[in-house]
Protein backbone atom coordinates (compact mmCIF):
# COMPACT_ATOMS: atom_id res chain seq x y z
CA UNK A 1 0.00 0.00 0.00
CA UNK A 2 1.14 3.10 -0.77
CA UNK A 3 2.59 5.37 2.13
CA UNK A 4 2.28 9.45 2.54
CA UNK A 5 6.10 9.65 2.82
CA UNK A 6 8.10 9.68 -1.12
CA UNK A 7 11.75 8.52 -1.61
CA UNK A 8 12.99 11.93 -1.67
CA UNK A 9 12.48 12.50 2.40
CA UNK A 10 10.22 14.34 4.51
CA UNK A 11 7.06 15.80 3.07
CA UNK A 12 7.02 19.64 4.81
CA UNK A 13 4.42 19.76 6.96
CA UNK A 14 1.44 22.23 7.02
CA UNK A 15 0.94 24.70 8.43
CA UNK A 16 -2.32 25.12 9.83
CA UNK A 17 -1.77 28.11 12.01
CA UNK A 18 -2.48 30.32 8.69
CA UNK A 19 -5.91 29.41 6.89
CA UNK A 20 -7.08 31.37 3.76
CA UNK A 21 -10.61 31.47 2.55
CA UNK A 22 -11.63 32.72 -0.74
CA UNK A 23 -13.61 35.44 -1.47
CA UNK A 24 -17.62 34.46 -1.14
CA UNK A 25 -19.82 35.02 -3.98
CA UNK A 26 -22.59 37.57 -3.09
CA UNK A 27 -25.34 35.97 -0.90
CA UNK A 28 -28.56 37.56 1.06
CA UNK A 29 -29.12 35.97 4.04
CA UNK A 30 -32.11 34.38 4.75
CA UNK A 31 -34.38 36.33 7.09
CA UNK A 32 -31.78 39.11 7.55
CA UNK A 33 -29.62 36.24 9.76
CA UNK A 34 -25.98 35.66 8.61
CA UNK A 35 -25.34 32.66 10.54
CA UNK A 36 -26.91 29.21 10.86
CA UNK A 37 -25.71 27.54 13.87
CA UNK A 38 -25.47 28.75 17.46
CA UNK A 39 -21.86 29.19 17.90
CA UNK A 40 -22.12 31.21 14.20
CA UNK A 41 -25.04 33.53 15.84
CA UNK A 42 -23.13 33.81 19.66
CA UNK A 43 -20.41 35.80 16.92
CA UNK A 44 -22.53 37.16 15.31
CA UNK A 45 -24.22 38.88 18.73
CA UNK A 46 -20.59 39.72 19.99
CA UNK A 47 -20.56 41.81 17.32
CA UNK A 48 -23.66 43.40 17.56
CA UNK A 49 -23.35 44.15 21.32
CA UNK A 50 -20.31 45.86 21.16
CA UNK A 51 -21.37 48.20 17.66
CA UNK A 52 -21.86 51.82 18.50
CA UNK A 53 -23.97 52.30 15.34
CA UNK A 54 -26.46 50.53 14.49
CA UNK A 55 -26.52 52.07 10.83
CA UNK A 56 -23.52 51.18 10.58
CA UNK A 57 -23.89 47.78 10.83
CA UNK A 58 -26.86 47.70 9.13
CA UNK A 59 -24.49 48.81 6.28
CA UNK A 60 -22.04 45.99 6.82
CA UNK A 61 -24.27 43.71 6.14
CA UNK A 62 -24.93 44.32 2.66
CA UNK A 63 -21.26 44.98 1.84
CA UNK A 64 -21.34 41.24 3.05
CA UNK A 65 -24.05 40.08 1.50
CA UNK A 66 -23.30 41.58 -2.06
CA UNK A 67 -19.69 39.80 -2.09
CA UNK A 68 -17.43 43.09 -1.02
CA UNK A 69 -15.12 40.73 1.47
CA UNK A 70 -12.65 39.67 -0.53
CA UNK A 71 -10.47 36.71 0.52
CA UNK A 72 -10.16 36.05 4.32
CA UNK A 73 -6.94 35.18 6.32
CA UNK A 74 -6.84 33.28 9.63
CA UNK A 75 -4.54 33.23 12.29
CA UNK A 76 -4.03 33.53 15.89
CA UNK A 77 -5.95 36.14 17.01
CA UNK A 78 -6.59 37.62 13.84
CA UNK A 79 -8.93 38.19 11.22
CA UNK A 80 -7.67 39.74 7.85
CA UNK A 81 -9.10 40.72 4.43
CA UNK A 82 -10.00 43.71 1.95
CA UNK A 83 -12.88 45.39 1.73
CA UNK A 84 -14.03 46.81 -1.40
CA UNK A 85 -16.36 50.41 -0.11
CA UNK A 86 -17.21 53.35 -2.34
CA UNK A 87 -13.41 53.91 -3.46
CA UNK A 88 -11.70 52.33 -6.02
CA UNK A 89 -8.90 50.75 -4.08
CA UNK A 90 -10.18 48.23 -1.24
CA UNK A 91 -9.70 48.96 2.50
CA UNK A 92 -7.50 46.42 4.44
CA UNK A 93 -9.66 45.66 7.75
CA UNK A 94 -8.94 43.32 10.72
CA UNK A 95 -10.56 41.92 13.43
CA UNK A 96 -8.38 40.75 16.67
CA UNK A 97 -9.11 39.07 19.46
CA UNK A 98 -7.64 37.42 22.67
CA UNK A 99 -6.50 33.76 22.24
CA UNK A 100 -6.85 31.05 24.90
CA UNK A 101 -4.15 30.52 27.41
CA UNK A 102 -2.71 27.13 28.19
CA UNK A 103 -5.01 26.33 30.83
CA UNK A 104 -7.90 27.49 28.82
CA UNK A 105 -7.14 25.02 26.47
CA UNK A 106 -6.37 22.31 28.82
CA UNK A 107 -9.91 22.60 30.31
CA UNK A 108 -11.12 22.43 27.01
CA UNK A 109 -9.44 19.36 26.04
CA UNK A 110 -10.23 17.69 29.32
CA UNK A 111 -13.70 18.40 28.79
CA UNK A 112 -13.50 17.10 24.85
CA UNK A 113 -11.80 13.57 26.08
CA UNK A 114 -13.95 13.10 29.33
CA UNK A 115 -17.21 11.88 26.56
CA UNK A 116 -16.50 10.06 23.44
CA UNK A 117 -19.46 12.06 21.83
CA UNK A 118 -17.76 15.38 22.50
CA UNK A 119 -15.03 13.89 20.10
CA UNK A 120 -17.82 12.58 17.46
CA UNK A 121 -18.88 15.98 17.60
CA UNK A 122 -16.09 17.96 16.65
CA UNK A 123 -15.08 15.50 13.78
CA UNK A 124 -18.29 16.07 12.36
CA UNK A 125 -17.85 19.56 12.78
CA UNK A 126 -20.05 20.65 15.40
CA UNK A 127 -19.25 22.14 18.83
CA UNK A 128 -20.92 20.90 21.93
CA UNK A 129 -22.29 23.84 24.40
CA UNK A 130 -20.89 22.15 27.26
CA UNK A 131 -17.08 23.13 25.33
CA UNK A 132 -17.81 26.41 25.11
CA UNK A 133 -19.26 26.53 29.05
CA UNK A 134 -16.38 25.39 30.55
CA UNK A 135 -13.13 27.81 28.24
CA UNK A 136 -14.91 30.84 26.71
CA UNK A 137 -14.46 30.12 23.53
CA UNK A 138 -16.58 32.24 22.09
CA UNK A 139 -16.20 35.89 22.28
CA UNK A 140 -18.18 38.14 25.02
CA UNK A 141 -19.45 41.67 24.24
CA UNK A 142 -15.93 43.93 23.52
CA UNK A 143 -13.90 40.82 22.99
CA UNK A 144 -13.85 41.47 19.08
CA UNK A 145 -11.31 44.49 18.35
CA UNK A 146 -12.02 46.35 14.78
CA UNK A 147 -9.72 48.07 12.70
CA UNK A 148 -9.18 49.47 9.57
CA UNK A 149 -7.30 51.58 7.08
CA UNK A 150 -10.11 53.80 5.85
CA UNK A 151 -10.72 57.53 7.98
CA UNK A 152 -14.24 56.05 9.50
CA UNK A 153 -13.95 56.31 13.21
CA UNK A 154 -16.62 53.81 13.75
CA UNK A 155 -16.72 51.24 15.95
CA UNK A 156 -17.00 49.06 13.95
CA UNK A 157 -16.93 51.01 10.86
CA UNK A 158 -19.13 48.97 7.74
CA UNK A 159 -15.77 47.72 6.07
CA UNK A 160 -14.94 45.94 9.36
CA UNK A 161 -18.77 44.67 10.05
CA UNK A 162 -19.02 43.26 7.12
CA UNK A 163 -15.81 40.89 7.41
CA UNK A 164 -17.48 39.73 10.58
CA UNK A 165 -20.47 38.80 9.38
CA UNK A 166 -18.38 37.33 6.37
CA UNK A 167 -16.30 35.33 9.08
CA UNK A 168 -19.69 34.04 10.86
CA UNK A 169 -20.13 31.94 8.09
CA UNK A 170 -16.64 30.45 7.98
CA UNK A 171 -17.36 29.53 11.40
CA UNK A 172 -20.82 27.71 10.22
CA UNK A 173 -19.18 25.95 7.14
CA UNK A 174 -15.90 24.81 9.97
CA UNK A 175 -15.99 25.69 13.45
CA UNK A 176 -11.79 24.36 13.77
CA UNK A 177 -11.68 27.95 12.40
CA UNK A 178 -13.09 29.46 15.28
CA UNK A 179 -10.19 27.52 17.30
CA UNK A 180 -7.68 28.78 15.00
CA UNK A 181 -8.75 32.20 15.89
CA UNK A 182 -8.40 31.29 19.82
CA UNK A 183 -4.94 29.99 19.22
CA UNK A 184 -4.96 26.27 18.06
CA UNK A 185 -4.55 25.12 14.66
CA UNK A 186 -6.96 22.03 13.58
CA UNK A 187 -3.77 19.49 12.90
CA UNK A 188 -2.47 20.31 16.33
CA UNK A 189 -6.08 20.05 18.24
CA UNK A 190 -6.78 16.31 16.39
CA UNK A 191 -3.29 14.93 16.95
CA UNK A 192 -3.75 16.22 21.08
CA UNK A 193 -7.35 14.97 21.19
CA UNK A 194 -5.48 11.77 19.92
CA UNK A 195 -2.88 11.14 22.00
CA UNK A 196 -5.22 12.22 25.22
CA UNK A 197 -8.12 9.69 24.24
CA UNK A 198 -5.29 6.95 23.65
CA UNK A 199 -4.01 7.67 26.83
CA UNK A 200 -7.82 7.23 28.23
CA UNK A 201 -7.86 4.04 26.71
CA UNK A 202 -5.18 2.73 27.81
CA UNK A 203 -5.86 3.82 31.38
CA UNK A 204 -9.23 2.27 31.75
CA UNK A 205 -7.87 -0.77 29.90
CA UNK A 206 -5.59 -1.34 32.50
CA UNK A 207 -7.22 -0.48 35.36
CA UNK A 208 -10.35 -2.54 34.09
CA UNK A 209 -8.67 -6.27 33.67
CA UNK A 210 -4.83 -6.82 35.16
CA UNK A 211 -2.20 -8.49 33.31
CA UNK A 212 -2.88 -12.07 32.75
CA UNK A 213 0.32 -14.69 33.11
CA UNK A 214 1.21 -15.78 29.66
CA UNK A 215 3.45 -18.87 27.72
CA UNK A 216 4.80 -19.20 24.51
CA UNK A 217 2.90 -20.39 21.87
CA UNK A 218 5.12 -22.73 20.40
CA UNK A 219 5.61 -24.09 23.92
CA UNK A 220 1.94 -25.07 23.46
CA UNK A 221 2.27 -26.51 20.52
CA UNK A 222 5.05 -28.60 20.96
CA UNK A 223 3.38 -29.63 24.31
CA UNK A 224 0.44 -31.01 22.18
CA UNK A 225 2.65 -32.94 19.10
CA UNK A 226 4.57 -34.56 22.14
CA UNK A 227 1.07 -35.41 23.66
CA UNK A 228 -0.21 -36.73 19.99
CA UNK A 229 -3.65 -34.26 20.64
CA UNK A 230 -4.93 -32.80 17.75
CA UNK A 231 -4.99 -28.75 17.19
CA UNK A 232 -8.27 -26.61 18.03
CA UNK A 233 -9.65 -25.41 14.62
CA UNK A 234 -9.38 -22.46 13.49
CA UNK A 235 -11.44 -19.56 15.56
CA UNK A 236 -14.01 -17.83 12.92
CA UNK A 237 -13.19 -15.00 11.28
CA UNK A 238 -14.97 -11.63 12.67
CA UNK A 239 -17.58 -10.20 10.99
CA UNK A 240 -16.24 -6.83 10.33
CA UNK A 241 -12.78 -5.72 10.10
CA UNK A 242 -10.84 -4.39 13.22
CA UNK A 243 -10.35 -0.91 14.19
CA UNK A 244 -7.07 0.41 14.27
CA UNK A 245 -5.02 1.22 17.82
CA UNK A 246 -5.06 5.54 17.90
CA UNK A 247 -2.02 6.87 17.16
CA UNK A 248 0.49 9.44 19.26
CA UNK A 249 1.72 12.28 17.05
CA UNK A 250 5.26 11.44 16.09
CA UNK A 251 7.21 14.46 14.42
CA UNK A 252 9.05 12.28 12.35
CA UNK A 253 6.26 10.34 11.07
CA UNK A 254 3.10 10.96 8.81
CA UNK A 255 0.06 12.57 10.85
CA UNK A 256 -2.06 10.49 13.33
CA UNK A 257 -4.86 10.99 10.83
CA UNK A 258 -2.95 9.43 7.53
CA UNK A 259 -1.70 6.73 9.91
CA UNK A 260 -5.36 5.74 10.86
CA UNK A 261 -6.15 5.64 7.35
CA UNK A 262 -3.69 3.28 6.36
CA UNK A 263 -4.35 1.08 9.03
CA UNK A 264 -7.59 0.50 8.83
CA UNK A 265 -7.23 0.14 5.16
CA UNK A 266 -4.91 -2.60 5.99
CA UNK A 267 -7.37 -4.02 8.68
CA UNK A 268 -10.24 -3.83 5.38
CA UNK A 269 -7.90 -5.98 3.48
CA UNK A 270 -6.45 -8.36 5.65
CA UNK A 271 -10.26 -8.88 6.48
CA UNK A 272 -10.92 -9.61 3.05
CA UNK A 273 -8.00 -11.72 2.63
CA UNK A 274 -8.86 -13.87 5.54
CA UNK A 275 -12.56 -14.62 4.67
CA UNK A 276 -12.01 -15.03 0.59
CA UNK A 277 -8.30 -15.84 0.54
CA UNK A 278 -7.81 -13.22 -1.70
CA UNK A 279 -6.70 -9.63 -1.74
CA UNK A 280 -8.75 -7.25 -3.58
CA UNK A 281 -5.85 -4.74 -4.25
CA UNK A 282 -2.27 -7.12 -4.72
CA UNK A 283 -2.82 -6.38 -8.14
CA UNK A 284 -2.79 -2.15 -8.17
CA UNK A 285 0.44 -0.37 -9.32
CA UNK A 286 0.78 2.43 -6.21
CA UNK A 287 -0.58 5.10 -8.29
CA UNK A 288 -3.57 2.71 -8.98
CA UNK A 289 -3.57 2.03 -5.08
CA UNK A 290 -3.25 5.54 -4.00
CA UNK A 291 -5.85 7.00 -6.18
CA UNK A 292 -7.68 3.92 -5.08
CA UNK A 293 -7.03 5.17 -1.47
CA UNK A 294 -7.89 8.58 -1.90
CA UNK A 295 -11.25 7.97 -3.51
CA UNK A 296 -12.55 5.93 -0.52
CA UNK A 297 -11.59 8.42 1.91
CA UNK A 298 -14.98 10.54 2.67
CA UNK A 299 -14.70 14.40 1.70
CA UNK A 300 -11.51 13.23 -0.31
CA UNK A 301 -9.86 16.96 -0.72
CA UNK A 302 -12.29 19.31 0.91
CA UNK A 303 -10.80 19.42 4.57
CA UNK A 304 -7.30 20.02 5.44
CA UNK A 305 -6.56 16.65 6.75
CA UNK A 306 -7.85 15.42 3.45
CA UNK A 307 -5.82 18.04 1.32
CA UNK A 308 -2.56 17.32 3.04
CA UNK A 309 -3.63 13.15 2.37
CA UNK A 310 -4.08 14.50 -1.48
CA UNK A 311 -0.47 16.28 -1.28
CA UNK A 312 1.19 13.99 0.35
CA UNK A 313 -0.20 10.87 -1.79
CA UNK A 314 1.02 13.11 -4.89
CA UNK A 315 4.27 13.86 -3.66
CA UNK A 316 5.03 10.08 -3.22
CA UNK A 317 4.62 9.15 -6.65
CA UNK A 318 6.08 12.02 -8.45
CA UNK A 319 2.58 13.61 -9.96
CA UNK A 320 0.26 16.94 -8.37
CA UNK A 321 -2.13 17.07 -6.69
CA UNK A 322 -4.50 18.14 -9.48
CA UNK A 323 -3.70 14.82 -11.42
CA UNK A 324 -4.28 12.80 -8.39
CA UNK A 325 -7.71 15.15 -8.18
CA UNK A 326 -8.83 13.71 -11.87
CA UNK A 327 -7.58 10.15 -11.03
CA UNK A 328 -10.02 10.34 -8.15
CA UNK A 329 -12.92 11.75 -10.37
CA UNK A 330 -12.26 8.74 -12.88
CA UNK A 331 -11.70 6.12 -10.22
CA UNK A 332 -15.02 7.12 -8.37
CA UNK A 333 -16.84 7.09 -12.03
CA UNK A 334 -15.68 3.54 -12.82
CA UNK A 335 -13.11 2.38 -10.40
CA UNK A 336 -9.70 0.55 -11.84
CA UNK A 337 -11.68 0.39 -15.52
CA UNK A 338 -12.38 4.46 -15.39
CA UNK A 339 -8.79 5.31 -14.28
CA UNK A 340 -7.40 3.27 -17.40
CA UNK A 341 -10.31 5.48 -19.52
CA UNK A 342 -8.70 8.49 -18.08
CA UNK A 343 -5.01 7.72 -18.90
CA UNK A 344 -4.92 4.98 -21.94
CA UNK A 345 -6.22 6.09 -25.02
CA UNK A 346 -6.46 3.13 -27.27
CA UNK A 347 -7.99 2.11 -30.81
CA UNK A 348 -11.13 0.48 -30.45
CA UNK A 349 -12.44 -2.21 -32.99
CA UNK A 350 -15.28 -2.09 -35.69
CA UNK A 351 -18.20 -2.02 -33.86
CA UNK A 352 -19.63 -0.19 -30.70
CA UNK A 353 -17.41 2.82 -31.71
CA UNK A 354 -18.59 3.27 -34.91
CA UNK A 355 -22.46 2.86 -34.24
CA UNK A 356 -22.23 5.76 -31.50
CA UNK A 357 -21.99 8.15 -33.98
CA UNK A 358 -25.01 7.44 -36.00
CA UNK A 359 -26.64 7.05 -32.90
CA UNK A 360 -25.79 10.89 -31.36
CA UNK A 361 -26.51 11.78 -34.72
CA UNK A 362 -30.31 10.37 -34.40
CA UNK A 363 -30.51 11.77 -31.00
CA UNK A 364 -29.15 15.60 -31.88
CA UNK A 365 -26.12 15.13 -31.00
CA UNK A 366 -24.15 15.67 -34.38
CA UNK A 367 -21.10 17.78 -33.31
CA UNK A 368 -18.90 14.46 -32.04
CA UNK A 369 -15.57 14.70 -33.99
CA UNK A 370 -13.95 10.73 -33.64
CA UNK A 371 -9.84 10.17 -32.10
CA UNK A 372 -9.02 6.90 -31.39
CA UNK A 373 -11.91 5.39 -28.48
CA UNK A 374 -12.88 9.65 -28.47
CA UNK A 375 -15.46 11.71 -29.36
CA UNK A 376 -15.49 14.83 -28.71
CA UNK A 377 -16.68 18.51 -29.25
CA UNK A 378 -15.26 21.86 -27.91
CA UNK A 379 -16.56 20.89 -24.00
CA UNK A 380 -18.18 17.34 -24.05
CA UNK A 381 -16.24 13.99 -24.60
CA UNK A 382 -17.15 10.46 -24.51
CA UNK A 383 -14.18 7.56 -24.28
CA UNK A 384 -14.89 3.96 -24.95
CA UNK A 385 -13.88 1.88 -22.26
CA UNK A 386 -11.89 -1.66 -23.03
CA UNK A 387 -15.26 -2.61 -20.71
CA UNK A 388 -17.66 -1.71 -23.52
CA UNK A 389 -18.69 1.59 -21.42
CA UNK A 390 -18.89 4.97 -22.60
CA UNK A 391 -17.44 7.59 -19.65
CA UNK A 392 -18.41 11.47 -19.88
CA UNK A 393 -16.11 14.09 -19.84
CA UNK A 394 -16.12 17.87 -19.54
CA UNK A 395 -14.14 20.39 -20.25
CA UNK A 396 -14.25 24.22 -20.31
CA UNK A 397 -14.64 25.24 -24.30
CA UNK A 398 -11.94 25.57 -26.32
CA UNK A 399 -9.42 23.66 -23.14
CA UNK A 400 -8.05 20.29 -23.06
CA UNK A 401 -8.80 19.81 -19.72
CA UNK A 402 -11.06 16.99 -19.68
CA UNK A 403 -12.86 15.85 -16.17
CA UNK A 404 -14.74 12.62 -15.83
CA UNK A 405 -18.38 13.35 -14.90
CA UNK A 406 -21.42 11.44 -14.80
CA UNK A 407 -22.32 7.42 -14.76
CA UNK A 408 -21.06 5.07 -17.60
CA UNK A 409 -23.31 3.66 -19.79
CA UNK A 410 -23.41 0.93 -22.58
CA UNK A 411 -25.36 3.20 -24.56
CA UNK A 412 -23.69 6.78 -25.82
CA UNK A 413 -26.71 8.34 -25.56
CA UNK A 414 -27.57 7.26 -22.39
CA UNK A 415 -24.08 8.34 -21.56
CA UNK A 416 -24.37 11.75 -22.62
CA UNK A 417 -27.79 12.11 -21.14
CA UNK A 418 -26.61 11.34 -17.58
CA UNK A 419 -23.40 14.06 -18.35
CA UNK A 420 -25.93 16.73 -19.40
CA UNK A 421 -28.69 16.05 -16.42
CA UNK A 422 -25.93 16.44 -13.87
Amino acid sequence: MTTPRGARGAVPRHDDRRRSFPQVAPREAPDGRFAATWWGNAWVEALEDTALDPARLARGKAYAGRGHVDAITVTPGRVVAYVHGSRPRPYRTEIRMRTLGDDGWERFLDEATARPDHIAALLDKDVPHALEAVTGLLPAPGDLVPDCSCPDDGYPCKHAAALCYQAARLLDEDPFVLFLMRGRGEQELLAELTRRNAALSAAETTAAAPPMPTVPARAVFDAAERAGLPLPPPLPAPDRPGRPAVFPPDPDAPDPLALDLLASEAAVRAHAFLTTGHDPVAALTPWQDAVRLAAAHPGSGLTASTRALYRDLAYALDRTPTDLARAVAAWRQGGAAGLAVLEEPWDPPAGPFDRARPALIAADFPAFRPWRNRLSTDSLQLRLGRDGLWYGYESDAGREDWWPRGAPDHDPVGALTDLLGR
